[in-house]
């Protein structure tokens, strides 16, 4: 008899947004071991000081990293954008990251101007810098306050009336494309595409992780 060794995946986020990941990783990987690692404690890491994130992911990871995990997906912008090149000379295995879709954004849109729903820092990272600079250069961005969206996701306390505020700002000023740049929002995906009522399209990067993660395991 043959035994095939599982693959084991380790993902993480500051909170309940790469639970979505998780989800979608199941979805297209059945067979796999999916471990999840979150930090309650310190949700959510979009407004903290970058050492500060540092000192809590890196004990979280080695925790995966221990526990036999193959490769593990950042399932977090903020660390991703902010960390992932420290994090790859600290941590032994693969680590795929996730970071705002700025480049199919760019291509998509048709009016020359996308949003980018996204932490402050991420906005304020050099990578989503890089990001803009590579792929956006003669495409508006705009960059709307969700600063509170993810305290809002993860303490189940949705401000509907918020988010079509905000969703209603961008596309009255002609963005074609929305970003979701924080898995948080996954989870209010479907509520955000309500809310655009077809004036724009929503993306997020979980199938193309997922197609890279596909990549590292083979």
């Amino acid at each position: 008899m043959i035994y095939v060794m599982k693959h084991k995946i380790g993902v993480f986020d500051s909170g309940v947004g790469g639970l979505s990941v998780v989800n979608a990783i199941k979805k297209e990987l059945p067979d796999a071991e999916v471990i999840y690692a979150d930090d309650k404690t310190h949700v959510p890491y979009g407004n903290r000081e970058i050492a500060e994130i540092k000192s809590f992911v890196v004990p979280i990871l080695r925790s995966l990293e221990n526990q036999g995990c193959q490769v593990i997906v950042i399932a977090c912008n903020t660390v991703t954008t902010t960390l992932i090149g420290e994090l790859r000379e600290i941590i032994k295995v693969p680590l795929i990251g996730m970071e705002p879709m700025i480049k199919p954004a760019a291509l998509a849109t048709k009016s020359g101007k996308i949003a980018v729903c996204a932490t402050p820092a991420t906005l304020a990272s050099q990578r989503y810098r890089w990001l803009k600079e590579t792929y956006a250069d003669n495409i508006d961005v705009l960059e709307p306050d969700c600063s509170d969206w993810s305290y809002m996701i993860e303490t189940n306390n949705i401000g509907r009336q918020k988010i079509q505020k905000t969703v209603n700002e961008v596309c009255d000023k002609g963005a074609d494309v929305i970003v979701l740049g924080c898995t948080h929002y996954h989870w209010i995906e479907d509520l955000i595409n309500q809310l655009v009522k077809g004036r724009a399209q929503v993306i997020q990067p979980e199938l193309p992780v997922i197609e890279q993660l596909k990549k590292v395991l083979n």
